[in-house]
């Protein structure tokens, strides 16, 4: 039997295992640091939020404070309609003076409609009182683009403002009436409020 020899077989380079522990060990630490590098951690988590510089002090305007306040609302103890769209008067659209316009038969028409749509508060009324009845009238000024400058309770015999009022704000809701020809139209509308069997 031959004895082992201590030399590599031909080809093969004379080794020592430092430089093969050495190269292992560089490898791990390249790893590590990759590893460590790429791990998030918690200062790079989250950016801090970032916010906006607010002024110090907000200018002050001595015009601004020259206005003054909004009046408080009013605490009523009657029941006000809350149904309708949200009327925006708009401030000379040929509301001011005398009405010298005349009004078309669609404006009669539109009117009438609102004066059927007004039973809607005597009914509700009449739920609470059987023997309500009476006659309200309603003055409206419709403006000459057909919008509405004004509607007012002119009479009424009811002896409760609430049916009254709501009829008013039936034909304040209405956003826009025929255009009357020639001017604003001022027209005074009559209803009468019985109960019906």
């Amino acid at each position: 039997m031959s004895t082992p020899s201590s030399r590599p077989p031909p080809g093969v380079p004379p080794s020592s295992n430092a430089k093969y522990a050495i190269v292992v060990v560089v490898l791990l630490c390249g790893m590590g640091a990759i590893f460590w590098l790429r791990k998030p951690s918690a200062s790079t988590a989250a950016p801090p939020p970032v916010t906006s510089a607010a002024p110090s002090a907000a200018p002050t305007n001595s015009k601004l404070d020259d206005i003054p306040p909004p009046p408080p609302p009013e605490d009523s103890s009657e029941a006000k309609p809350t149904t309708g769209p949200r009327v925006i008067y708009v401030q000379n659209a040929g509301c001011d003076g005398k009405c010298r316009g005349t009004s078309p038969p669609e404006l009669g028409q539109a009117l009438q409609v609102r004066a059927s749509q007004a039973r809607r508060c005597y009914n509700q009324a009449l739920a609470q009182d059987s023997q309500l009845k009476g006659h309200v009238s309603i003055a409206v000024r419709i403006g000459p683009g057909g919008n509405v400058c004004s509607a007012n309770v002119a009479s009424n015999d009811m002896g409760t403002p609430n049916v009254a009022n709501c009829a008013a704000n039936i034909f304040r809701s209405a956003a826009v009436y025929p255009s009357p020809r020639g001017g604003c139209v001022d027209a005074n509308i009559p209803i009468s409020f019985v109960p019906q069997h």
